[in-house]
């Protein structure tokens, strides 16, 4: 019996699917007014559902491993002490329970925790204490990878536990996050509404408008590797989860159109000042240590991924 938390939300939604599918049985962590508020999700049937403040006081009987999934995942959120509450203190209960328990845990990172890339993307642990995130969200996800190296360190850790650090993931079920979803379903929906889509222009020079760099995943990835990691299990670590493969946001646009059988047409707007300095021009996960773990599986092109997304948004009508 897995408990998953975030389970309302965009990963863990599709992880939630995917277990369901698999017919593994799974306990469902989120607020309750996120299960109810987004109809996206309504194909998972969620036997159990906790409230996040429910797992304080200790997890449900019977629960063989935690896959965490639930935090803030606001690039843009300012409040330190929340992120910390929510990302860090929350985290830590669940490591503890789960050490406590000797069972399993799975736990989402993030890409934001490299900053602007002046030390690479290699998820090399011991280089991990000098990275430099632009903002709070990624400092908030960095305090945590690092408290839980040194709990490894200290021989404080679950029998078996994994962090992934997720570059830029997109795919059905993300309507709810709104201004933070992904280019391709805000994409998707300025296509259809106006017949355009809007990139934010280069406000660094030798970059031309556009061709800021992410290494976009398909959500479908992310699940089977974090599944991966929960079923192989991987016995310690943490891990990029990316393709591998930085694309251009042209590239991601020029993909969307082509999915919507509509011609390109691009208009490029100011970054807003108030996330200017704190934007990231280029991300590319090294993935040599997750394939070391025995992760083979090979990722889906961005081409394939968008197309996807896109005929599920038209198909599911949301």
């Amino acid at each position: 019996m897995i408990l998953l938390t975030g389970a309302a939300g965009f990963i863990g939604y599709r992880i939630a699917k995917e277990l369901q599918k698999q017919g593994i049985p799974f306990v469902s962590v989120d607020r309750l007014e996120a299960f109810q508020s987004r109809p996206e999700h309504r194909d998972v049937r969620h036997t159990r559902v906790y409230p996040p403040e429910a797992m304080l006081n200790g997890l449900p009987v019977g629960i063989t491993a935690i896959v965490h999934m639930g935090a803030s995942s606001s690039t843009t959120e300012m409040r330190v002490d929340y992120l910390k509450q929510v990302n860090v203190d929350y985290s830590k209960a669940l490591w503890n329970f789960a050490r406590g328990l000797n069972i399993p845990f799975v736990y989402a990172s993030s890409a934001a925790t490299y900053g602007a890339g002046e030390e690479g993307y290699d998820d090399d642990e011991s280089k991990m204490k000098f990275l430099k995130p632009l903002n709070p969200y990624g400092m908030s996800k960095l305090e945590f990878d690092l408290w839980a190296l040194d709990e490894d360190r200290a021989g404080r850790a679950p029998p078996a536990w994994s962090g992934f650090k997720f570059f830029n993931v997109y795919g059905y079920g993300e309507r709810h996050k709104q201004k933070q979803a992904s280019v391709v379903i805000q994409g998707f929906d300025q296509i259809r509404d106006k017949g355009e889509l809007r990139l934010f222009k280069s406000h660094k020079s030798g970059i031309a408008d556009g061709e800021q760099k992410r290494d976009f995943i398909y959500v479908q990835d992310v699940v089977a590797a974090t599944l991966f990691a929960l079923q192989k299990p991987i016995r310690r670590g943490i891990f990029n989860l990316g393709t591998g493969l930085a694309r251009s946001f042209q590239d991601l646009a020029k993909a969307t159109f082509q999915a919507m059988g509509m011609p390109a047409n691009i208009t490029f707007i100011d970054t807003p000042v108030e996330i200017r300095d704190r934007y990231q021009y280029f991300t590319q996960a090294t993935m040599d240590r997750l394939k070391a773990e025995g992760y083979t599986r090979s990722f889906t092109s961005l081409e394939d991924g968008v197309a996807q997304t896109v005929s599920d948004l038209k198909t599911l009508g949301r």
